[in-house]
């Protein structure tokens, strides 16, 4: 049996939440914290095959409660138990960076055209991430810091209008079908999360089952080449800049160099992510966030250069970060849901944030202000 419910999941107030996070069940956590101001920053370590695999509705609520005070609290939550077997992502490292590893031209060849589309190939410096709209501002950043990234943008393959832009087979032999099968094992593994945020939320567990079936995902193959931490030490530059992501869920698969930061809500300090072995980040985008009502966080986060003892650990010339790998899945609801605030997640004290708006509307418009 479910626990009785006295409030929706939306209603919980702080103190509630900070008694939450006092039990043994938000005991695993990250070894990077921020105490400044009394507030402790964690990002919770979740075992996510207790939901896959439960025996009980009360052991899937137990781990969707958890899930849902992640991203209430951070808006970030590692994933072990995710179902996701380590050849499979390490055979995705290995085509990604054969990819990579063409000469420009034959990237080229495949370059990112169009914001609806979205797929292709995007060179060192054509995105330049941010929360700012202002046109001119964007440009203005892209010339004086922009993201020191590269990356390969897939959609799903089978739509009606939209293409996905390979690279010829013996260019990278096996890199469709290797991008193709990853992008159905995470959007199954997104269905299965979205189920344990509905729970968590009170709601059905298939509320969002309708509105995320389309597959209109965006699987982002990332590149960082090796650049002078120099560079990176400059008023606004980094290897991808401070902003948050578009969808409901972003599934993200780290190298271990490190350098993903997350900006602690309250403190407005950046804190270190760092890679944990047979893990999936997981962290919320704008679009739930919206339908949240900013119950869940879609929190800032960046990528930086790593540590220095990474730096001096590795056989890289001095003054260089290393080079580094990671695998984003955008997860994003079906690009004509309609996204408004969830009726359990307004009240009198807290009244609607947002007007309504498609998928299509938000993300379109967001990825037409961050590139060139």
């Amino acid at each position: 049996m479910l626990r009785t419910k006295v409030l929706p999941r939306c209603y919980l107030s702080p103190l509630v939440l900070r008694g939450l996070r006092g039990t043994a069940r938000w005991k695993h956590s990250t070894p990077v914290e921020d105490a400044h101001v009394g507030a402790p920053f964690r990002i919770p370590l979740i075992d996510f095959s207790a939901f896959r695999t439960a025996s009980s509705p009360s052991e899937r609520r137990r781990v969707a409660d958890d899930i849902v005070d992640g991203f209430k609290e951070v808006g970030f939550i590692y994933l072990t138990g995710h179902g996701i077997q380590p050849d499979v992502i390490e055979n995705v490292y290995k085509k990604s960076a054969e990819f990579f590893e063409l000469p420009q031209h034959i990237k080229d060849q495949v370059a990112w055209d169009d914001p609806r589309a979205n797929r292709g190939y995007v060179k060192v410096g054509r995105e330049r991430v941010t929360q700012s709209s202002d046109a001119e501002e964007i440009a203005a950043l892209r010339k004086k810091a922009p993201d020191a990234k590269e990356t390969m943008e897939i959609g799903r393959d089978w739509d009606p209008v939209w293409r996905n832009k390979w690279p010829e087979e013996t260019d990278v032999p096996g890199f469709k079908d290797t991008m193709l099968q990853f992008f159905r094992t995470c959007h199954e593994l997104h269905t299965v999360v979205m189920r344990s945020i509905a729970l968590g939320l009170d709601l059905q567990e298939d509320f969002f089952e309708d509105k995320i079936d389309q597959q209109s995902h965006n699987l982002r193959l990332l590149s960082y080449p090796p650049i002078p931490v120099r560079l990176l030490s400059e008023e606004g530059q980094a290897r991808a800049g401070a902003h948050s992501d578009y969808g409901t869920l972003t599934l993200l698969f780290q190298d271990s160099v490190g350098g993903l930061e997350v900006q602690n809500p309250r403190t407005q300090r950046f804190q270190p992510a760092p890679p944990i072995p047979g893990t999936v980040v997981v962290n919320t985008g704008d679009l739930l966030a919206r339908w949240s009502n900013d119950t869940l966080r879609s929190t800032l986060h960046r990528v930086v250069a790593p540590s220095t003892s990474k730096i001096s650990n590795t056989d890289i010339p001095e003054g260089m970060t290393p080079a580094r790998q990671s695998i984003a899945f955008f997860c994003n609801p079906n690009f004509d849901a309609v996204i408004e605030s969830l009726p359990a997640c307004v009240s009198a004290s807290k009244p609607n944030i947002y007007p309504p708006v498609t998928t299509e509307q938000y993300i379109v418009r967001r990825l037409a202000e961050t590139y060139d």
